[in-house]
This record gives C-alpha cells, sequence and structure tokens, in this order.
C-alpha cells in the first residue's frame, strides 16, 4: 500500500534524537505509565493558501506493505487527474510507526496525511496533534459521514468533531490449509462448526512430531482471544468502563483458547510477525486472521495453492462474534499545504476513491455499499465470509488508554500461556492492572 520512499521510521527517529535534546522533556505519571510530553507540538500556521511554482509534494503516512502496492496504483490515477499534486508514500511497520509518529508530533514534523487508529486517536486529538476536518467535511460535495458506519464515524470525533475521514473495515476470520485437511480426512471448516468442531480438528491436524500444530493460538487479542470472549458472552470493558477479564464468561472463554498451546495443539507465539509467517510456511493448520491479510495472503504462492478462510466457529451455546475494527485517513494540522492535503484525503474518501480501494483488494472500504466490489476483487479465497460477519460483529473494546491497558494485560496473560500461572489468575491479574489504567481516565 506503500512504497519506501522514505524510511518513516528509522530515519525520524535519528534524524529528531538531535533536535529532541534541545526541546522540553517528557515526564512519566507512574500511575497510567502514559509518557505525557512537556512540550507542546509546533504551533500551526496558516498553510490554506500556500502556493509554489510547481507540484507540491503531499506525505502519506502509513504501515501495511501489502496495501501499500494498491496505494501505488491509487495514487498514479489520483496523481494523472491532479497534476499538481504528488504523493509520496512512507510506509513503516506497525510498531515503528507509532514511535516514528510521536516522535513527529512532538516537533512538529508529521506526515501531511496520515492513517490513524481507533487506539490512538485519543491521544492525537486531546493533545491537538490532528487536524480538525469537520469544516472540510461539511463543505465537501463529496464526502459525508453519512454514508459510513456510524460506529467508526463516532470512534474518530472528539468534543463533537471530526478528525478522520473512515477509510476501512475489517472482520476476523478462520484461515485454514485445505491441503492438511485433505491429508486427515476431515472435511473444511464451515459456519456449522462450533468450538468443539475446532477443538478436535485440531487434535487430528497437530502432527506427532510438531512439524505441523493444528490451531495457532498465539498471544494476540483482535485476531485471537478477544473474538473466543465475545462469543462466549464475556467482555473486556463494560459500559462502565470497567474490566471485564475477571468475568467467569471471559475467563471460561480464556480457559478453552489457552487449552490449545497447554495440549500443545498450538505453538506458544508471543511475536507479531511470527503468526503470519506460520500460515504462510504451513507449521500451522488453522488460525484467525483479519481481513487486512488479503492481499498478502493473496501474493502468498503457498497460502493461494493451498489455503482458503471461511467464518468463526460459534460458542457451545451458539454465540457467535467476530471482532469488527477499522482505520481512519488524518491530516496533520501544520500540513505543508493544508488544500492539496484535504483534496487527496477528500479523493480517499469519497465514492470513487472508496470503489477503488475495494476494487483494488486493498482493504474492505467502510464506504457503504462497496463491499461487493472488495468480493469481487479476490476469487482465490472465499473472502465473502467477512463480510457476512458484520450481522454480529463487535467492535474492538476501547477507551481513553487502550493502547496503555492492552500492553499491561498482555504482560499478564502471558503467564498462562507459559504456564506459570493458572489462566484464572492470570486472568484476575489482567483485570487489576486494566482497572488501574481505566481509573487514570
Amino acid at each position: 500500500m506503500k512504497r519506501r520512499i522514505l524510511a518513516f521510521g528509522l530515519a525520524l527517529i535519528m534524524m529528531f534524537v538531535v533536535m529532541l535534546t534541545g526541546c522540553g522533556g517528557s515526564k512519566t505519571d507512574q500511575s497510567s505509565g502514559q509518557t505525557q510530553q512537556t512540550d507542546k507540538p509546533a504551533s500551526k500556521e496558516d498553510n490554506s493558501s500556500k502556493s509554489s511554482s510547481g507540484p507540491v509534494t503531499i506525505t502519506y503516512g502509513l504501515w501495511d506493505t501489502n496495501q501499500a502496492e494498491g496505494f501505488k496504483t491509487m495514487i498514479s490515477e489520483f496523481e494523472k487527474e491532479n497534476p499538481n499534486i504528488k504523493i509520496e508514500m512512507q510506509v513503516t511497520g506497525w510498531a515503528e510507526y507509532w514511535t516514528a509518529l510521536d516522535v513527529a508530533a512532538s516537533s512538529g514534523t508529521l506526515p501531511d496525511t496520515f492513517w490513524m487508529h481507533t487506539n490512538s486517536i485519543y491521544k492525537y486529538t486531546s493533545q491537538e496533534r490532528i487536524m480538525d476536518l469537520t469544516d472540510k467535511i461539511e463543505k465537501s460535495d463529496k464526502v459525508s459521514m453519512d454514508n459510513f458506519p456510524q460506529g467508526l464515524v463516532e470512534i474518530f470525533k472528539y468534543n463533537g468533531k471530526q478528525y478522520c475521514v473512515p477509510k476501512d473495515f475489517d472482520t476476523i476470520g478462520l484461515w485454514y490449509n485445505k491441503t492438511a485437511f485433505d491429508e486427515a480426512g476431515l472435511k473444511y471448516p464451515d459456519e456449522t462448526w462450533t468450538w468443539d468442531d475446532l477443538y478436535e480438528a485440531a487434535k487430528k491436524l497437530t502432527k506427532p512430531d510438531k512439524s505441523q500444530y493444528g490451531f495457532l493460538a498465539a498471544l494476540h487479542n483482535q485476531e485471537g482471544f478477544y473474538n473466543f470472549i465475545y462469543q462466549n458472552g464475556g467482555t473486556v470493558i463494560t459500559p462502565d468502563k470497567k474490566s471485564g477479564y475477571d468475568d467467569p464468561k471471559t475467563i471460561e472463554a480464556m480457559e478453552y483458547y489457552v487449552r490449545f498451546v497447554k495440549e500443545g495443539l498450538s505453538p506458544q507465539v508471543f511475536d507479531d510477525a511470527e503468526r503470519a509467517q506460520l500460515m504462510q510456511n504451513g507449521l500451522v493448520a488453522m488460525g484467525l486472521f483479519g481481513s487486512w491479510n488479503l492481499s498478502g495472503f493473496a501474493a502468498n504462492e503457498f497460502m493461494a495453492q493451498n489455503c482458503d478462510v471461511t467464518v468463526l466457529p460459534a460458542s457451545p451455546g451458539g454465540g457467535r462474534a467476530s471482532i469488527y475494527n477499522g482505520l481512519g485517513y488524518a491530516i496533520a494540522p501544520n500540513t505543508k499545504d493544508e488544500n492539496a492535503a484535504w483534496k487527496w484525503i477528500e479523493y480517499l474518501g469519497s465514492k470513487e476513491g472508496q470503489t477503488r480501494q475495494a476494487e483494488l483488494g486493498i482493504a474492505i472500504s467502510a464506504y457503504n455499499g462497496t463491499a461487493d466490489a472488495w468480493v469481487e476483487s479476490n476469487k482465490t479465497f472465499s473472502i465473502k465470509c467477512f463480510i457476512d460477519m458484520l450481522d454480529y460483529a463487535v467492535i474492538r473494546p476501547y477507551s481513553n488508554t487502550t493502547t496503555v491497558w492492552e500492553d499491561k494485560v498482555y504482560e499478564e496473560l502471558r503467564g498462562a500461556f507459559t504456564e506459570e500461572k493458572t489462566v484464572e489468575q492470570a486472568c484476575k491479574d489482567a483485570a487489576r492492572v486494566m482497572n488501574e489504567c481505566l481509573a487514570q481516565e
């Protein structure tokens, strides 16, 4: 989705180490674990009417190399229609992206336009590190928030103002190795499957020498245990902003999930990048992955030849859920050219741009009515299941300090996967640290 034109991660960090030594420092709030900047972002100058003798270059920051390939096409098409604007993609891996973005925000050197995640929207809006797009959207004849799922629209609001144009949405599916199922004499998973079917298949698909595990139960929330928690009637965060990890239904779901690791039906996996590699190398026969992996999986020869995807299995009681989330398009408050930056974002959020994103298979566009174009974009996998699961999709759990308590919860849950403590104790420990974070909001 983006080319590596500027190493938006390492280059930025190295460049700003020197700059930041002369800036105000930061202090750590020991009660919440959050780092609070004592320096304010660079003041915004009026960039709405800047002009130059030649084309203006607008930078575009994102973190997914697979989606970058499709965006190269969209950028080329946009530049043909807008010869006075050049778009320069800056692609960085997920973890490095947020480190670099924080550094850039502190020094007033954010990309002109960039992706925003629901986890970080409160942080960036509350610290005025993202442009308020409300007036621009109201004046636009191409972008209207009425054309997007209201759940996503609301997440990207702050104090009644709209700070992002929704980009896409995603759900989680059960990916499986058809060849492994054929060799084991098993029927492929489908909408009739329950947790029992998943467990029994995992036992039969796990080879004695562990050259193949039946199921990937990694320490991952969105593409892992969150789905089982909500299928079982549990919760991660309550409506009154309390942790749900000590809910008996949540603990029960976590015990089921961790069971795969304890019984040797899943490898112990804590690294995010390793999860997809295990599926792509045929070392696991089943795993949960989001719809955003489509282009990467389709480009992988092993996956294309051997794998497919279906809806998630239901709980023993028939409960269904697939975690639902989405991204947004943002503009830096001190972009070098406000009009050009908005023209690019306006295109991405228009029916034309959203349809094109779907047609290219980049992601399931957030614009209402474009899902079919995304489904038709790929004939390799049965991806309609991602749309079918919208009927019972659950929005990804979030609050103002999501990134803080999610990291702390991971630390506490890890012990359950390594068997250093029971699942129940790990969940209660997770509830404790999460509630400490929530109390600071």
